[in-house]
This record gives C-alpha cells, structure tokens and sequence, in this order.
C-alpha cells in the first residue's frame, strides 16, 4: 500500500504537533537502533525537545560523546561532504522534480511532433494550422530518422560484408583440399623409389623383385 505524501511544513495544532513529535521521535530512534545494529555502523541521535530543556540522546551520553569525538577528528571538508539543512535538502529536491519536468517536456515535445509528423505524411501536405516552430522540430525529428536509417543500413552492409568474406576464405580452404588431394595421390609411386628399408616388388610367379639398396650397387643388373 501507498504512503500518504506528507506535508512538510509546521503543523500549528499544539496537540497534534506533540503528538507527531513522539511518534517521530520514537520512529527515528528505532531506525537509528537498526541501521547501528545490522550494519555494524557507529550512530548517536540528539533530540531536542521544545517542552524540555534536556535533549533525548541515543544510545547513551557516552556512546554520543564517542560518535561526536570521531566526527570533529575528520577533515572540516569530510564533515560537511554529505551534510543536509532543510534548506539545503528543499533546493536538491526542487533541483530534482525540474530536471525530472524538464526530461518528460522533452518526451511530450517528442510524441507531439512524432504524431503530426506522421499526420502530415498521411495527409500528403502540411497542415495551415502548423506554426513555424513545429516546423522546425519537425525537420529536426525528420533529419534524426533519416540519421537513423543510414546508421542501420551501414551496419548491416558491414555485416553482409563480413559474412561474405567469411564464406570466400572457407571455399577457398576447400578449393586447395580438392586440389591437393590428387596430387597427393600422384606422388605415391615416389614412395617406393625414395624407400631406404628394402622393399621388394611381388609379382603373380611368387617371386619377388628386389629393389632399391636390396640392389648391388643401388641398380638393376
């Protein structure tokens, strides 16, 4: 479910104002409890009260002394680094919600022209009740689509490219395979000329041929 957005400004209701201070008080101290205890951080909380002049302090006046002591030893630029006044807090805010404006005039802007854009494509003309500036961001949306198209249209000739000369480099490994492959085959009588171990030539007689270093001298008588 939801929360209900609250209202940051002074409540002048007295009753209701304690009553919202003591529910607050008690909430802070609870998530203080719990960050100091699941992450293993050192944390203190100091609350003053308007009715009381004694702050409420967590978790002990020694354990704040010992938070306090280790914050005044760091750096002056350390200490103010991520350091937050309601003042400040309100202008990051309100930086935040114009930057966030500003994105989804832009989105709008974007849409707008996009719908006219192609409400004029359809129509075949442009409309008489279309001003000088919807023209000119309409140009300037027409000239972004066009730059997109060209963009896409490189990238996919690269890639037809790419594929192309990867299937020539594998066809032309298969061309020398077939081309090698017979020549092979036709050197195999070479095999038994440069045969050093003294082969011999069978023949249908059962008698065999010596040749080779079999041979007196190397050669045939």
């Amino acid at each position: 479910m939801t929360r209900k957005k609250v209202n940051l400004a002074y409540i002048t209701s007295d009753a209701k104002r304690k009553g919202t201070f003591k529910k607050r008080k008690n909430g802070l101290i609870k998530k203080i409890d719990e960050i100091s205890t699941l992450c293993g951080i050192e944390a203190c909380a100091i609350i003053f009260d308007q009715n009381d002049p004694q702050p409420e302090v967590w978790p002990s006046p020694w354990g704040v002394q010992t938070v306090l002591s280790k914050f005044k030893r760091l750096p002056e630029l350390e200490q103010s680094k991520k350091m937050f006044n309601q003042e400040s807090f309100l202008k990051q805010r309100i930086q935040k919600a114009q930057e966030q404006l500003k994105k989804q005039r832009n989105d709008n802007k974007r849409k707008e022209m996009t719908h006219l854009m192609f409400q004029c494509l359809n129509a075949g003309q442009i409309f008489d009740h279309v001003g000088m500036d919807d023209l000119n961001d309409i140009s300037w949306l027409i000239d972004q689509n066009l730059k997109q198209i060209d963009r896409k249209l490189d990238q996919s000739q690269a890639e037809e490219v790419v594929q192309n000369q990867a299937g020539n480099v594998s066809g032309g490994e298969q061309g020398m395979e077939n081309i090698a492959d017979p020549m092979q085959r036709q050197h195999w009588p070479m095999d038994f000329t440069n045969n050093n171990i003294g082969d011999v030539l069978p023949f249908e007689n059962g008698n065999n041929v010596p040749f080779g270093n079999n041979v007196p001298h190397g050669f045939w008588p």
